[in-house]
């Protein structure tokens, strides 16, 4: 089996864990316990704080250990436990407790599958894979969704524990079973790979973190997620305030938004290199207020799937673009995955206070209200974003436009 088919599977089996049980903890919360929109935003923006402070160095030690496959298998054993600790769990303090040792497995999976492609496929073709990864991504959260919508009349609620547990198990062999010849550390920081005797020092954490376009890139990110991070969460809660199947309706939501991510994520892929990534940002960082208002004024839960369908839109590009523009300002550094961690910190500070935000939002001004507060920091994202050249890679036609000149001039 080729290595690549193997990434496939890691990230079909790996989609539905990264996040725990993500919008699902709201409903499951909310239904068996019957906890309210502001204790469910506080938990888990603590949860999200906590996992802030791990995010950085979760990527720090991808760069020094350098054994993507080992950190990958550990950190969806970690999802698996903290997940299932939920179960049982109806105190506040057991709750944070459980998410905070899923939320270490999530943070830590991220910057070791790319560390993985990057390693098996290289620079050059990590655009289309990282485009590949994500739909195969996609795919795994839309199948997981499919069998909790149709699980939960049969088995109740409790099926997105049971669904989440099998995919963690067979991540994990899929994980172990990579052909381990096929990875190349040198080939995954953009050293030398026909000189193994060439031994670069990695940069100094501080050299690559105070590069701007990737502070400001963060903080645009940080703002996209504000708005976009609790927004699923907070629509099945107002489902459930309606009186409608929160959770069947929210798994329908989650299926809708993965169906819509798996082709864009594929075009966004083939696109990096031909448009460039910060168009494709701007489309996804513009399609966030929309969405918001959407969510504010249409109560049918029918149509609210037109929502779900502009999430799919905006979360399909951003998964395939900021790990690519990431490695395109470290690379050659040796802190790649340092620096995709620490850009997933600063942007995790939004989503961290999403839930929270909306819930004191809601608890202000409404439902209405709180959806239209959770789409006003896209803009400001959006401003900063048309602002920064978010790439120190031209696109292919400028490239060729470059050797052609390059061509012409007398020798």
């Amino acid at each position: 089996m080729l290595a690549t088919t193997h990434l496939a599977l890691i990230n079909v089996f790996t989609g539905d864990i990264q996040g725990g049980l993500g919008p699902f903890l709201g409903t499951w919360l909310a239904q068996t316990g019957g906890w309210s929109p502001a204790r469910v935003g506080f938990v888990t923006t603590l949860v999200g704080i906590g996992a802030l402070f791990l995010s950085g160095p979760a990527g720090a030690l991808v760069d020094r250990i350098g054994r993507p496959r080992l950190l990958i298998a550990a950190a969806c054993v970690a999802i698996l436990a903290g997940t299932l600790l939920i179960l049982p769990a109806k105190s506040f303090p057991a709750v944070f407790a459980a998410q905070m040792v899923a939320a270490a497995g999530g943070v830590l999976l991220l910057p070791a599958i790319t560390e993985l492609t990057l390693g098996i496929v290289g620079k050059d073709r990590f655009p289309k894979q990282q485009g590949r990864n994500q739909a195969y991504n996609h795919l795994g959260i839309l199948i997981a969704a499919g069998l909790i919508s149709f699980g939960t009349a049969y088995f109740g609620a409790a099926v997105a524990f049971w669904v989440l547990g099998a995919m963690a198990v067979m991540a994990i062999v899929a994980t172990l079973t990579t052909p381990g010849h096929c990875y190349n550390g040198r080939r995954a920081v953009g050293w030398k790979e026909d000189d193994p005797d060439d031994k670069p020092e990695r940069a100094t954490t501080r050299s690559v973190l105070s590069n701007r376009k990737l502070m400001v890139l963060a903080v645009a990110l940080a703002l996209f997620n504000l708005g976009n991070g609790g927004m699923l969460t907070l629509l099945g809660q107002k489902l459930v305030a309606a009186g409608s199947d929160a959770t069947a309706w929210t798994a329908r939501y989650v299926m809708v938004a993965q169906l819509v991510m798996i082709p864009v994520a594929l075009f966004a892929g083939s696109l990096a290199d031909k448009r460039g990534r910060r168009k494709l940002l701007l489309v996804a960082l513009a399609v966030l207020p929309v969405r918001a208002a959407l969510s504010a004024f249409i109560d049918d839960p029918v149509w609210l799937i037109s929502a779900e369908i502009l999430d799919g839109v905006a979360s399909g590009i951003v998964g395939v673009a900021v790990p690519v523009v990431v490695a395109d300002l470290t690379w050659g550094s040796g802190r790649t995955q340092t620096a995709l961690g620490t850009v997933n910190a600063v942007q995790g500070i939004g989503g961290a206070l999403s839930a929270w935000y909306g819930g004191l939002a809601q608890s202000v001004l409404g439902w209405s209200g709180s959806f239209l507060a959770l789409g006003a920091p896209a803009l400001i994202a959006l401003a900063l974003v048309i602002w920064l050249d978010a790439t120190s890679e031209p696109g292919r036609r400028t490239q060729r436009r470059e050797r052609i000149a390059a061509s012409l001039k007398p020798a």
